[in-house]
C-alpha cells in the first residue's frame, strides 16, 4: 500500500503518517517550495518517509507527485485551516481551501484514478448549526470564509465520486486537537499560554468568547478513522466527533487546573479576539462512524488538555526557561509578556 498526503507537516498529517508506517505503508508526503521548511512534527520519521515538492495551487506540481508516488490512497489534509485568517485572507484561503481541492481530484482523475481519496471536511461547515446534533444529513450554514470553502471542498469530492466513479469521501471532522496542534489556535494557546503563567513568563491570558461550544477530540484517535473510511467497500462520507461538547472556558479551566492555578486569577477576555461572525456551538453524532467503521477513541476530553499543557511545560523546561508559579502572585520572576488568543 502507497499513501500519498497533501499537509503532511501538519498535525493530522504527522499523526496520519505515523498510523500509516506502522500499518506497513509506503507514504509520500507533499510539501510546498519554501526557503525555510517547519519538519517539527514529522522529523522522527522524516527518514521512513518520502517527500514530493507540489502545491495546491498548482495542478501540474500535484500530477507529477502522483505519477511519482502512485499511490493507492490519497489523504488531502492540506487547506488555509485557521478560521481567523481566512476573514484576512478569503481570496486565498479559496484558493487553497476550494478550489485546491478540485485540482487534486482532477490530478488524480488524470493520473491514478483507481486511487482511494479522503478530502478533510470540517464541521465548520454546519455553522449556525440548523439542528443538535449534527449529522451526515444536517444542512450546511458556514460562517467564515473557511466554512464557505470546506462546504465547497466537500461537494466537489461528492460530485467527482457521482459523475466519474471515484472511491472519494469526505471526513467531516469536528475539532480534535493535541500537543502538535498549531499555536494559532485556542485550545494550543490556552495550553501554552498556561505554561508560560506557571513558569513565570507571562501574567496573563486573552481570550475572546469564553461561551463558544466545540466538540473537542484528540487527532491521534480522528486520523484512525481517516483511514478506516479507505477501508470501506462503498465510499461514503461520516461525521468523526466525540457526541460532547465543552465550552472554551471548560478547557481553560481544566488546563489551568493542569497546574495547580485558578483560571479565573489569570485569564482576561478582550473582544478583539471575537469572530465577525461568531458560530456559537458545534456538538457531531459519531454515531453511524462508530457502528459502520468500528471507529471509537481512546483518549478523553480530560486527557487530551493535560497532554497538552504538560507538552508545552516540558518544551519550555528543555529550553532552560521560566521560574515556576506555585500559586497567586508567588512568582519572583518578571512576566514578560500577556498571551492572546483566538478561536
Amino acid at each position: 500500500m502507497r499513501a500519498f498526503i497533501t499537509g503532511i507537516t501538519g498535525q493530522d498529517g504527522s499523526y496520519l503518517a505515523e498510523l500509516l508506517l506502522e500499518k506497513g505503508y509506503e507514504v509520500f508526503g507533499v510539501v510546498r517550495r519554501a526557503s525555510t521548511n517547519n519538519f517539527e512534527r514529522i522529523a522522527h520519521i522524516q527518514n521512513k518517509i518520502k517527500l514530493l515538492e507540489a502545491d495546491l495551487l498548482d495542478q501540474v506540481s500535484l500530477s507529477q507527485a502522483l505519477e511519482e508516488a502512485k499511490p493507492t490512497e490519497v489523504y488531502n489534509l492540506a487547506a488555509q485551516s485557521f478560521v481567523p485568517t481566512s476573514w484576512k485572507q478569503p481570496v486565498l484561503t479559496a484558493e487553497f481551501t476550494a478550489v485546491g481541492v478540485s485540482r487534486i481530484l482532477e490530478a488524480v482523475r488524470a493520473v491514478c484514478p483507481k486511487a482511494k481519496v479522503y478530502q478533510a471536511s470540517s464541521s465548520e461547515m454546519f455553522g449556525k448549526v440548523i439542528e443538535i446534533p449534527q449529522t451526515e444529513k444536517t444542512p450546511f450554514y458556514p460562517r467564515s470564509p473557511y466554512g464557505v470553502a470546506k462546504v465547497y471542498g466537500h461537494h466537489i469530492t461528492v460530485n467527482y465520486r457521482e459523475s466519474y466513479g471515484l472511491f472519494a469521501v469526505s471526513g467531516i471532522l469536528f475539532n480534535h486537537e493535541s500537543p502538535r496542534r498549531g499555536l494559532e489556535f485556542v485550545t494550543r494557546k490556552i495550553a501554552d499560554g498556561v505554561a508560560q503563567i506557571k513558569l513565570g513568563l507571562a501574567k496573563e491570558l486573552r481570550l475572546g468568547n469564553l461561551e463558544a461550544k466545540r466538540d473537542w477530540g484528540f487527532a491521534g484517535d480522528y486520523v484512525k478513522a481517516m483511514w478506516l473510511m479507505l477501508q470501506q467497500s462503498e465510499p461514503s462520507d461520516f461525521v468523526v466527533a466525540t457526541g460532547q461538547a465543552h465550552t472554551v472556558r471548560d478547557f481553560a479551566k481544566l488546563a489551568f487546573d493542569v497546574v495547580g492555578l485558578n483560571y479565573e486569577d489569570w485569564v482576561k477576555l478582550d473582544p478583539a479576539f471575537l469572530r465577525p461572525a461568531e458560530v456559537d456551538s458545534l456538538l457531531g453524532d459519531p454515531s453511524r462512524a462508530e457502528k459502520v467503521l468500528k471507529w471509537k477513541r481512546e483518549i478523553s476530553f480530560e486527557k487530551m488538555v493535560q497532554m497538552m499543557v504538560e507538552a508545552d511545560i516540558e518544551r519550555y523546561m528543555k529550553m532552560g526557561v521560566g521560574n515556576p508559579v506555585t500559586s497567586l502572585g508567588s512568582s519572583t520572576r518578571k512576566p514578560q509578556r500577556s498571551i492572546v488568543t483566538e478561536l
